[in-house]
């Protein structure tokens, strides 16, 4: 498999050993313009309706390489697109709350061309990856973000969506997991896009969020988030969400299974080397890998070697990649690292805002159990969520499809009350 700059590397797309290559169509582009100081944006292109069936039609053939599912399971349940979009690069002022400090941040705002002046907003939460480059702000290298586009965004919806500390333009490491941060680099996004819409003269609709993998649980704590803050949250829904990575990882250690995907070593090399620096516990990330491994596991998390040369130099499991001393500290959780990772829960709390959580009943990541966790739960409080099933056959990537087909028409019945 290449590995050069027209590839980029989607962490779960990658766990079935599958790649796909990037799109590039000659994206017209602009001179970065100051709206408020420390906001910028930058045109970057716009999709047209040709370029939007494609990513529904054959993109979405290359997104489900080594899925369970296919394009064809699919066929004909995408909204046909019904606008051209087009497509900024937003950078703007946020802090890393656990260390205190200033950064910059960046994002996408997708804006359909309808002529309206007022449109419902939905911010999409990423999953997980591991080239710097493959997030919302370049669309063209996150063929996640292309699907939410052409569905929400060719409908009428403006879509938006951060990249996360670490990625983009961040000249921070790469806040895996890490619960403040991930927070702090959505509201301040969402800030920013009030200001590039009235820079373009566009109020802010109702809003709507939704999230995959990693960015299902970030959707979780960000809705937290936004309802602490008073912030109205029309509906908001999730696929595959990681809500509880402490119970999660602590499965791929104590239970693992013959179908678990072999880039769970990855998944967790990244969170350890996150928490060690955004959390200040020096050492952990040595303390935990099997020195034989600790270089590459380094390298992945720096940007320094791609996913595939990771995993055949390393291991594709949990129980060889990991030291048994730290394994076993996952017992009672009583290290500092797993009170940091539980306290990254995205769950206990009850959720006020309309919540329907997808998931794929044969995901090799997230297992049932954890993926109905966070529904079960709020269902005790009295919260109205729902867990969905993606169905019998829906893996990892094919229930993030799913959610897609399924969220719009819940989300648009919204807008008719």
């Amino acid at each position: 498999m290449k590995t050069n700059q027209n590839f980029s590397y989607n962490l779960w797309t990658l766990a079935l050993f599958a790649g796909f290559l990037l799109l590039h169509s000659g994206c017209k582009k602009e001179e970065p313009a100051p709206i408020q100081p420390g906001v910028t944006w930058q045109y970057i292109e716009t999709y047209d309706l040709q370029k939007l069936n494609h990513i529904l039609n054959v993109e979405l053939e290359d997104f489900l390489i080594g899925s369970t599912m296919k394009a064809a399971d699919f066929q004909g349940q995408f909204a046909v697109p019904a606008y051209p979009v087009k497509l900024y690069r937003v950078t703007y002022p946020t802090m890393v709350p656990e260390l205190g400090i200033p950064t910059v941040a960046s994002g996408l705002v997708a804006i359909p061309d309808n002529g309206l002046d007022s449109m419902p907003v939905i911010s999409y939460q990423h999953g997980t990856v591991l080239l710097k480059t493959a997030c919302p702000s370049n669309p063209d290298s996150s063929l996640e973000t292309r699907l939410m586009i052409a569905q929400f965004a060719a409908q009428g919806y403006i879509v938006i969506g951060a990249d996360f500390i670490g990625l983009g333009v961040s000249d921070q490491p790469h806040a895996d997991f890490v619960r403040l941060s991930t927070e702090q680099a959505c509201v301040d996004m969402l800030n920013a896009t009030g200001k590039v819409l009235k820079e373009q003269k566009i109020r802010m609709g109702t809003l709507f969020l939704h999230g995959w993998s990693q960015g299902g649980w970030a959707t979780m704590t960000f809705l937290r988030r936004l309802e602490a803050l008073k912030v109205p949250v029309t509906a908001a829904s999730t696929a595959c969400a990681t809500a509880d990575f402490f119970a999660l990882m602590d499965r791929w250690i104590n239970n693992p299974q013959p179908g678990d995907s072999p880039i769970l070593p990855a998944i967790i090399a990244t969170c350890l080397f996150s928490y060690e620096y955004y959390n200040q516990l020096n050492g952990l990330a040595s303390s935990a890998i099997r020195p034989e491994f600790f270089q590459a596991s380094k390298d992945l998390y720096e940007w320094k070697m791609d996913f595939i040369t990771f995993l055949t130099t390393t291991t594709t499991h949990v129980g060889e990649f990991l030291r048994p001393e730290f394994m076993s500290t996952g017992n009672t959780g009583s290290a500092p690292f797993w009170q940091r990772l539980d306290q990254a829960q995205a769950y206990r709390w009850r959720c006020q805002t309309p919540l329907n959580m997808y998931y794929g009943e044969v995901d090799a990541i997230v297992p049932v159990f954890l993926s109905t966790l966070s529904a079960e739960y709020q269902n005790q409080l009295g919260s109205h969520t729902m867990a969905i099933s993606a169905g019998a056959n829906a893996d990892h990537s094919a229930a993030y499809v799913y959610s897609l087909i399924h969220a719009k028409p819940w989300f648009d019945d919204f807008l008719k009350k």
